[in-house]
């Protein structure tokens, strides 16, 4: 029963933040409504039994991209002043409240799931999303396909700064003997 009232509230939450992110006019709010949706998916990767899974959504994804894309923000500039003064008067108090109880909720609801270390070398419990089964299969049987997107990524990568720094040099337009 937990299981389902908490992904019903980050189904609710991801799709919430999904809203946000495309119909927010400030894209500091949209990418705060990305991060929402990033957070949902990590949780529901965690009540999958994919805990690698989503501490990498997390770390990567929810931190390191969404850092890049702010900093991408932030950088082209948002030219409008922002209203800093509070609408709601109990806002955050309230905000601290619902954010208390989520974690409250996570922590619960996953108390039992969390697979924190393995005992003499055998799973006690399901094995599926821990890092040994996930390097085993990614650097094993998928080697070569790991391979290949790591050498497809960098070729992009490659690509993208050359295509950067390439200027396009004005054509001097001829003239046909029509001179004037």
């Amino acid at each position: 029963m937990v299981e389902v009232v908490l992904f019903a509230i980050f189904a609710l939450a991801a799709l919430a933040g999904a809203l946000v992110m495309v119909t927010a006019r400030n894209p500091v709010h949209s990418a705060m409504g990305l991060l929402l949706s990033m957070f949902s998916m990590a949780v529901f990767y965690v009540m999958n039994g994919a805990h690698f899974v989503a501490a990498v959504q997390v770390l990567i994804y929810a931190g390191a991209v969404m850092t890049l894309f702010l900093f991408v923000i932030m950088l082209i500039g948002v030219d409008r002043a922002v209203d800093t003064d509070e609408q709601i008067p109990l806002q955050r108090p309230m905000v601290l409240l619902l954010g208390g109880g989520f974690v409250f909720l996570i922590f619960s609801a996953a108390w039992d799931a969390w697979i924190t270390g393995r005992a003499s070398g055998v799973c006690t419990v399901d094995c599926t999303g821990t890092i040994e089964n996930i390097s085993s299969e990614l650097f094993g049987a998928w080697l070569l396909p790991f391979e290949a997107t790591v050498l497809l990524l960098t070729i992009a990568a490659v690509g993208t700064v050359a295509l950067a720094q390439f200027v396009i040099k004005p054509r001097l337009l001829e003239s046909r003997g029509d001179e004037e």
